[in-house]
Formats: structure tokens, C-alpha cells, sequence
């Protein structure tokens, strides 16, 4: 549910609170504490500022139907007696105290989630150094990120989406160590539909994840769209370019590497690239790939 989506119900359940208790209550004190209710749905989605004024919209809004009351009366509706002003001004001071109260231990609870958050994802760049440190002579990770980053200099990707790749790639390694997709989607507070759905309606990025602690959140589209790609193939739809350059470097790097059996020398392995183009890997991507290793694999697409 979206923030604005939010607000217009916490909007709507004042008017609607409002209309009840014009209608039905019959007892003051009580009808009051019902206002308990959106100020701690605004304590609880928003925060402390949001609630406390929250708590003085509650509170004008009781003041404002106790004057159109008093201009009509009825005995059905609320209304604010002269002996009731003490015990009104008693509500109207808890209200917004509460409000004031609960939207404070709601920040500090954000603020701990993410401190807790962001030192984990401090934590899985260094497990990345880990990683790239314990590789010997053969380092599939760098050669992935080296065939990546030679397709994505081709596509004039920018820096900063390179270092996505490098960071894509080696955050896929931490598998090795035992940390899954699921403890990755936590440490970035998404689930897996949440991600799926960001890359296939083109969302932009969210700006709180233009910090490195939060880098997570724009590395985890990249490796679930490639698990995607190995599933569907180039079918996929609206999958990032990203995901596309790693289908390719992954591929590249496997039929060429011998831990996989029988290697197939460069050229080879550029032909079966070239060949998959529209079917198995995105035909953009291949060309830039062609482009990027050369004349060989540019002779070999011809």
C-alpha cells in the first residue's frame, strides 16, 4: 500500500468516524476515544509528526462539529456541554501526547531496523572481499565481472551501473557461505514478489537506496531477473539490461571454463553466444557482446 494510499484512508476514517458518532453515539466520553484509533494509525505508518497533528485535526474536528451542533441542535448528536470543557480539554491533551508518544518510539524503531539493516549490508560487502579474496588462479567471479563490465562499457552503461554488475555478481557468490536469497531479501526489507514487480513495471529506484548501505535494494532486481532469464530465456519481458549482460558473461564464462567439462575454445564459445541471440539471450545485448570480443565474434555472427 502505497503512502498516499494511506493518508486518503486515514482521511476518509476521520469523516467517517465523524458521521458515526453524529449518528449513533450517545455518550460523549466514549465517542471521544474513538479518535484513538487513526491517531495511532498515523503514529504507526507515519511517525511523530504525522501523528500529532493527526491528534489536532481529531481535535478541530470535534470542536467544528460541536459548533454546528450548537447552531442545530438534535439529541442525537455530540455535543460539548459547559461541565464537559475540563474533561474535553483532558481528552484533546491525551490525545495529542499520544500521538506525540507512540510516533516517537515509531522512529526510533525505523531508526534502529535501519542501523541493523544497513550494518548488515556493511557486512555482505566485506563477505564480497571475503570472497573475491579466498578465489585462486581461477577467478570465475572476475572474469564474469570482466566480460560484464567489457558488454556494459559497449552499451555506454555509466559507472554507476557497472558497479551494480560488480556488486550483482559478487553478492551471488555469497551463497557459497551459506547466506540465501531469502536472508538477502530481508536484509533489504523486500520480498521476492516485491522485486519481481519493481523491474517488471520500471519503477524507479527508490532515493533512499542511492546509499551505499542501501545498495542492496538495486543489486537484488539484477540477480532474481537473471534466475529469471535462465528459466524463460530472451522472452522475458522488461527485464533489466543488466540481468541480460550477466545471462551472457555467466554463459561465456561456463563454456569456456574446464570446471564444466569439455571447454570450448573463445571462438567457439562466441558462435553458441551469437547463435542463442533472440532466443536465449537478448539480441541487443549479443551484438554488444560481438562488438565488445572483437572481429572474431563479429565474423562469427555474420
Amino acid at each position: 500500500m502505497s503512502k498516499l494510499t494511506k493518508e486518503l484512508a486515514l482521511l476518509l476514517s476521520l469523516f467517517a468516524i465523524a458521521a458515526a458518532l453524529q449518528s449513533f453515539a450517545q455518550s460523549l466520553p466514549m465517542a471521544l476515544c474513538v479518535y484513538f484509533l487513526p491517531t495511532m494509525y498515523s503514529a504507526y505508518f507515519f511517525g511523530r509528526r504525522h501523528a500529532t497533528l493527526t491528534a489536532i485535526a481529531c481535535v478541530f474536528l470535534v470542536m467544528l462539529l460541536d459548533y454546528f451542533n450548537s447552531m442545530f441542535p438534535n439529541h442525537h448528536t455530540v455535543t460539548l456541554p459547559q461541565e464537559r470543557l475540563f474533561n474535553f480539554a483532558m481528552w484533546a491533551g491525551v490525545l495529542a501526547v499520544t500521538g506525540y508518544a507512540m510516533g516517537t518510539l515509531y522512529e526510533r524503531a525505523q531508526g534502529m531496523t535501519n542501523d541493523l539493516r544497513n550494518s548488515f549490508s556493511g557486512l555482505l560487502l566485506v563477505l564480497q572481499h571475503v570472497i573475491v579474496s579466498e578465489k585462486r588462479s581461477d577467478n570465475e567471479s572476475q572474469r564474469v565481472i570482466d566480460i560484464a563490465i567489457k558488454i556494459a562499457e559497449t552499451l555506454d552503461l555509466g559507472s554507476d551501473r557497472m558497479d551494480l554488475l560488480r556488486s550483482a555478481v559478487l553478492i551471488r557468490d555469497l551463497s557459497e557461505l551459506g547466506i540465501s536469497n531469502d536472508t538477502l531479501y530481508k536484509a533489504a526489507d523486500v520480498t521476492h514478489e516485491e522485486v519481481v514487480a519493481g523491474f517488471r513495471k520500471g519503477r524507479k529506484p527508490d532515493p533512499r537506496t542511492e546509499a551505499v548501505g542501501n545498495s542492496l535494494r538495486r543489486v537484488l532486481p539484477i540477480i532474481v531477473a537473471e534466475q529469471i532469464l535462465q528459466d524463460q530465456g530472451a522472452r522475458s519481458s522488461n527485464v533489466p539490461i543488466e540481468a541480460h549482460i550477466l545471462a551472457i558473461a555467466d554463459a561465456y564464462q561456463k563454456l569456456t571454463s574446464s570446471a564444466y567439462g569439455n571447454s570450448l575454445s573463445p571462438q567457439k564459445a562466441e558462435e553458441e553466444i551469437i547463435a542463442g541471440a533472440g532466443e536465449k539471450f537478448d539480441s541487443g545485448v549479443v551484438q554488444a557482446f560481438a562488438k565488445a570480443f572483437g572481429d572474431r565474434a563479429r565474423g562469427a555472427g555474420a
